[in-house]
């Protein structure tokens, strides 16, 4: 008797604990059900605990719960405990009623930034689903994250504080032109819905405003005022139409037990602070539990917006309506299209300043939650290709969306990454981009002979903003410019600035120098990255130019080609001087040495001279206004610089001439070494025999400029 008293006790507890678990169960199934994510995490982390059954059915409802606790610290962005309920699940084997814990799990490692891990858990899920697309695009984002981090922008990013809090605050919007009022909704204390969101754990969302001070900081941000603007509901995502004369939002109904979409709602301007009440636009929803919201337009005619409605690609996609004013209707949303959309989510759109949309997305390769795209419309139809990822440091580990440009370098955005207000909190970001940094250095140098740098050569340059600023090479030949010695009101705090050209032009001195007219140019136009601008200039000396050597056979005026010299190369010396400098006419002088008799000398000069000339005119196109040959025969002796022992060809620097014996090799000059030195007696022949350019005038004008002589392509007779 007492055994079955016992037994029957015992039996009656089973029967307890047995429905103790499965109303636990059954009201964490019901949480979850109606996205209550906040209170599903007790709730489901409780039924598991109270599951404590042997069997494999206890097992498949344990792991159940463990994925349920998973999947509500996913949707409140808690991606640690996510992750270790997953691995729970796991060890439950729970893979094998829903592989995606495999998926979902990744995801959690990836946002963490533990990629090898997460690179595991996409390949066994691939492993079971082997078409997936986002587990495709997950495994490529963890192996692409080393590129996302090496091809970091320079872009600083700064947590607006004056206007974030402990709660969410998200989805900038500006409400002005001028960029001077943003909007955004926030969880934060002062929101018109006291309650907690059962979702997020967070107060209900309002709208808020803050405007720029004359200090251009943000004032205390305050409710956006209007008649049923903000209400006990979830108040989010704010556009407005050009004008600023109506505003869209997204409202979330706050209904316990019921699972009620989002709406997109509009108000018109009551006044420059204030609106009116707002009304439901009607027609984007197939049923109540569809959500539609995080509108954007620039017109306020041309809707896109976020949803989950049936016959997109996955996820939430994003849509688009546009209104018809005579009917006062919109029409039937379409998908915007596999240009943007994916099998993941694309959500919280905006228009760029150049027309680009600009939204976020966890269907594409990038570098945690939802990244940021960028993508251009092509042609006037609604069709939209190739997404841009805007990179490091804008996206990062965690969800970034909703940015908004300002100008083409400012902007503001929202991002959960780890800040003051914790690891996951959503907080409005600004996001700058710094003047890309330019200088200058100017050398000058004598042509010809570079070695020969040139001080106190005066150097001044001409913006296309109308800057201008000079001054003088150093001993280095050299003049660089980099800051400003004092911020210009006009210019700013550097010399060279952005998308700007400028002009250089160097004075030398003129009774050595001849003046150079055409100045050289640089430009900072189109330029993203910084750049020293190094700029060789030279001055042209008021003396003979020393050409490339250019040799003849003996008693010849034929160019010379061959295994020791290509005296055709050597002229394109002349060429290329010319073609640098089109204001430049040259006479080319030939000169023989003093051996022979001087009438032969005088026309094997002039016909090499000749020589030279048809080379340039016939062969390579030169304008021949712009030589005249002339023969010099042995008339002129060159000067050489002669020291310890050793003859130079190339005048020495002004500040060592001194230590030089000035040389002129004439006849009787050479003839000392005929019979006691026979090869320095060569040598210094050898230097007389020479083609030099001389600088006629640098403000040539073929226009103007006479016939030149027929007469130069013929050779005289030898």
């Amino acid at each position: 008797m007492k055994i079955k008293i016992g037994l029957t006790i015992f039996l009656l507890g089973l029967a307890s604990v047995s429905q103790a678990q499965n109303k636990a169960v059954q009201k964490a199934r019901v949480t979850f059900a109606s996205e209550r994510y906040y209170d599903g995490i007790k709730d489901c982390s409780v039924a598991y605990k109270k599951i404590t059954r042997k069997g494999n059915q206890a097992k498949k409802m344990k792991g159940e719960m463990a994925y349920k606790t998973a999947e509500c610290y996913r949707y409140t962005e808690q991606f640690r405990e996510a992750n270790n309920w997953y691995t729970t699940a796991l060890l439950l084997d729970y893979q094998d009623e829903e592989a995606d814990v495999h998926l979902k799990n990744a995801e959690m490692l990836k946002m963490m930034t533990e990629y090898e891990k997460a690179i595991k858990q996409y390949e066994l899920y691939l492993a079971i689903v082997p078409d997936s697309d986002l587990a495709t695009v997950g495994l490529e984002s963890c192996r692409r994250n080393n590129e996302f981090i090496a091809e970091k922008t320079k872009h600083v990013i700064e947590n607006q504080i004056a206007i974030n809090t402990d709660q969410y605050d998200m989805a900038p919007m500006f409400g002005d032109r001028k960029g001077k009022r943003m909007y955004w909704s926030s969880s934060r204390d002062g929101a018109v819905g006291k309650d907690s969101d059962p979702r997020t754990g967070e107060s209900y969302m309002s709208l808020w405003a803050s405007d720029v001070d004359k200090k251009g900081n943000w004032t205390k941000p305050y409710l956006v005022k209007g008649d049923g603007v903000n209400t006990i509901d979830n108040e989010g995502t704010i556009a407005f139409d050009s004008r600023f004369k109506k505003m869209f939002f997204t409202r979330c109904p706050n209904m316990k037990k019921e699972n009620l979409g989002c709406d997109i709602w509009m108000s018109e301007a009551k006044s420059k602070t204030e609106w009116k009440e707002p009304t439901k636009i009607l027609g984007l929803k197939t049923n109540d539990s569809v959500s539609v919201g995080h509108p954007c337009t620039m017109d306020g005619k041309y809707l896109i917006f976020a949803s989950d409605m049936a016959g997109g690609f996955g996820g939430r996609d994003l849509w688009y309506t546009q209104y018809d004013k005579k009917s006062d209707s919109w029409s039937a949303p379409a998908n915007m299209g596999p240009g943007i959309n994916t099998k993941g989510n694309e959500l919280f759109p905006s228009f760029g300043l150049n027309g680009e949309l600009i939204y976020a997305s966890d269907g594409m390769a990038g570098m945690g939650g939802l990244d940021i795209f960028k993508v251009a419309r092509v042609g006037e139809e609604n069709k939209w290709e190739n997404p841009t990822n805007l990179g490091s440091p804008i996206n990062g580990p965690n969800n970034d969306y909703a940015l908004i440009e300002v100008t083409p370098r400012l902007g503001y955005f929202t991002s959960e990454r780890k800040s003051v207000h914790g690891e996951t909190n959503p907080d409005i970001y600004s996001y700058v981009m710094p003047p890309n940094l330019f200088s200058l250095k100017v050398n000058v140098t004598e042509l010809v002979d570079q070695a020969i740098v040139l001080e106190d050569v005066r150097v001044a340059v001409v913006g296309s903003d109308g800057s201008k600023w000079e001054g003088y090479s150093d001993d280095n030949g050299s003049v660089f410019w980099d800051k400003r010695p004092t911020e210009d009101a006009t210019y700013g705090t550097r010399y060279i600035n952005e998308e700007i050209s400028y002009e250089i032009h160097i004075f030398g001195d003129e009774t050595k120098y001849h003046p150079v007219p055409d100045g050289q140019k640089i430009a900072t136009v189109g330029l993203d990255y910084n750049q020293d601008f190094i700029v060789d200039m030279v001055m042209i000396p008021k003396k003979p130019i020393r050409l490339p050597e250019v040799r003849y056979a003996l008693n010849s005026w034929e160019l010379l080609v061959d295994s020791t010299i290509n005296s055709k190369d050597s002229l394109l010396f002349v060429f290329d001087l010319l073609e640098e400098y089109p204001g430049m006419k040259l006479e080319l002088s030939s000169h023989t040495d003093s051996r022979g008799s001087n009438p032969r000398n005088q026309i094997l000069s002039e016909n090499r001279a000749r020589a030279c000339y048809k080379f340039l005119v016939e062969e390579k196109g030169l304008d021949p206004k712009r030589i005249i040959p002339v023969g010099d025969g042995e008339n002129i002796a060159r000067i050489v610089w002669l020291k310890d022992g050793v003859y130079h060809v190339d005048e020495p620097k002004e500040d060592v001439i001194g230590d030089f014996e000035t040389t002129k090799l004439t006849e009787a000059y050479i003839n000392k070494f005929r019979r006691s030195d026979k090869k320095t007696f060569e040598l210094l022949h050898g230097f007389n025999r020479r083609t030099e350019g001389d600088v006629l005038q640098m403000d040539f004008d073929s226009a103007t400029a006479p016939e030149a002589d027929p007469k130069y392509l013929k050779y005289l007779k030898y």
